[in-house]
């Protein structure tokens, strides 16, 4: 175990050549991040998932009830044992050979089939209620923490200089301020890395899952290695647009279009903005050019540039949603089943269309403008 800690914490992995551990030891004069700092992530982390269900229960729930939001679920489908083993052990989605033969098992007409496997599907759809919980806490931990770190951030150098990120590094002080924001994030999304498996499931759960994962070890790789500023540049950066997509989450489950609407506008103006163009040419221009020039590379640096590349490339993914949604309630307000389905699993709006009315001329909720879009495209994404 010695010799495996000792090769991973190999210094001429992580840290730039001539520079040991031992330079970044704390003294009465300057303290620098060390790894055993990360182990408060953990408690912090499930202290932020029981802050969540208290907030959730006494703060969202009776906002929701104010607003007139319910929790009804919807028709319970009728039990039947032989098409509850179906759908539990075989297919949620039965094809038409196998609704013809349950039809002669039962006696029952293929519709009735369809419409009791449709009932069973809606039957494992979380409330509006829920929903509208879960946007509400997580609407004001980003309100929270982007506020935090706009009022941080513009009281260092490094804001409106990049360049300082690299001066003096990796010899850069730790303070209190950047510590506590440090370990708040990564908290945060610990807390997203263990619930997302008991939250709303959506089809894009393998990519979020990927990006938490890539945000955890952003966090802790640029922690340990004391690229901490540069850290906090790519955070508050990435948080900004996220308090306004969860907004407008909230106004669409309330059913208030039009601010629905203005607020999913401003949301994919920020969110592509900063993702596409703010993130590339001031981020990534000042970690894989300015610190080139003014540190060098070193293998913990091409790992770091990597994760940050790997960041980019769901924005952009992301970022195609987010215009393919826009371009689909500009065009007459349509979109089509497959479209709406492409995001979040949970929505199965489709499977409430009644027989012969075209899928592909169908908004969510009947309306025009944002509304249905929101439930469907980039309202599934946390970052």
């Amino acid at each position: 175990m010695a010799g495996i800690l000792a090769w991973f914490w190999n210094e001429r992995f992580w840290l730039p050549h001539n520079v040991t551990w031992a330079d970044l030891k704390n003294t009465e004069e300057a303290t620098f991040p060390q790894a055993e700092d990360l182990y408060l992530a953990f408690p912090l982390a499930f202290c932020i998932f029981m802050v969540r269900l208290i907030f959730e229960r006494f703060v969202a729930k009776p906002c929701a009830i104010a607003l007139n939001i319910q929790a009804n679920g919807p028709q319970i489908a009728q039990p039947n044992a032989i098409l509850e083993k179906v759908f539990t052990a075989i297919t949620k989605h039965p094809d038409e050979k196998r609704l013809e033969g349950l039809s002669k098992q039962l006696d029952w007409d293929v519709r009735s089939i369809q419409r009791w496997f449709r009932q069973r599907r809606n039957q494992e759809k979380p409330s509006t209620l829920t929903r509208f919980c879960e946007s509400m806490w997580r609407f004001s931990f980003y309100l929270y923490v982007f506020t935090y770190g706009v009022r941080f951030l513009k009281k260092t150098p490094w804001l409106w200089n990049t360049r300082h990120c690299w001066y003096n590094y990796p010899y850069q002080p730790l303070t209190t301020d950047l510590h506590y924001y440090y370990i708040l994030e990564l908290s945060f999304y610990w807390s997203l890395m263990f619930s997302q498996f008991t939250d709303i499931k959506r089809k894009d759960f393998g990519i979020m899952f990927l990006h938490h994962l890539v945000s955890v070890l952003l966090i802790t790789f640029s922690y340990v290695n004391n690229m901490a500023r540069v850290g906090t540049l790519v955070l508050c950066l990435h948080d900004s647009a996220d308090a306004l997509l969860e907004a407008a989450k909230m106004a669409n489950y309330a059913k208030f279009q039009k601010m629905c609407d203005l607020l999913f506008v401003m949301f994919a103006m920020v969110f592509i903005t900063t993702r596409l163009g703010i993130f590339p040419l001031w981020v990534l221009n000042t970690t894989l050019f300015e610190s080139w020039e003014i540190v060098g590379p070193y293998p913990s640096w091409w790992v770091f540039n990597l994760l940050l590349l790997l960041i980019q490339g769901l924005n952009c993914f992301w970022s195609y949603l987010i215009v393919k949604i826009a371009c689909k309630a500009v065009s007459k307000g349509k979109v089509s089943k497959d479209d709406r389905s492409d995001i979040e699993s949970s929505s199965d709006e489709e499977d409430s269309e009644p027989p012969g009315k075209n899928p592909h001329a169908t908004t969510t909720n009947g309306t025009g403008g944002t509304n249905g879009y929101l439930l469907t495209g980039p309202c599934s994404m946390d970052d």
